[in-house]
């Protein structure tokens, strides 16, 4: 049986994601990955040149399960309040189950990776496109009365990673869901039309 080089990049993929889960980007080595896929250490070089490489694929596949996750969720509302409301809450969720999942890299997590800050750049592009789309509905729905909406959406996104530190070391997710619906009450207080 021949195996396609996409199934054997997903098959050293999803290896690679158990032994970073398990010891973070520092401490992870090709040799377990090549372990953990039960291939070469040469297998592995075949299809990503180094760590680093792999790691950004591991994040890359994390990343767009979030973003389907995300759009799965805020279609189920055609309402912009309900909308924004679910996209954070769904999004933090994410980050919690992420963060968990990977808790020795959440040690990590703040450290300056060159390549992880530029890869964060463009999420927190795709970010803000999407909350600048939900504000934008609201506004033409005339239920939201914003001056600046890419200020507004770039705000949020900050006021989001903002609460990532506390989503990902808080293990009660009760408490974390209160504190960001209250965080998100006083956001509609300052933007819902009077």
């Amino acid at each position: 049986m021949v195996v396609s080089k996409k199934a054997m990049r997903d098959s050293i993929i999803n290896a690679a994601r158990y032994i970073f889960a398990r010891f973070g980007y520092r401490q992870a080595t090709m040799d377990a990955i090549a372990r953990a896929a039960r291939k070469g250490k040469s297998s592995i070089y075949y299809y990503f040149k180094n760590k680093e490489e792999i790691f950004l694929a591991v994040v890359e596949k994390e990343a767009s399960a979030v973003k389907e996750e995300i759009r799965n969720a805020i279609a189920s509302t055609s309402d912009p309040r309900e909308k924004l409301t679910i996209y954070v809450l769904t999004r933090m969720r994410v980050f919690y189950r992420i963060a968990h999942f990977y808790s020795s890299f959440r040690e990590e997590y703040f450290r300056e990776y060159d390549f992880i800050q530029r890869f964060r750049e463009n999420y927190d592009r795709y970010e803000t496109k999407i909350v600048l789309d939900i504000l934008r509905e609201g506004i033409k729905k005339g239920i939201f009365s914003i001056p600046d909406p890419m200020m507004t959406a770039s705000s949020i996104v900050i006021a989001l990673k903002g609460f990532e530190y506390l989503w990902g070391t808080e293990q009660d997710i009760g408490k974390l869901e209160n504190k960001t619906e209250g965080m998100l009450e006083m956001l509609y207080r300052g933007i819902l039309k009077r």
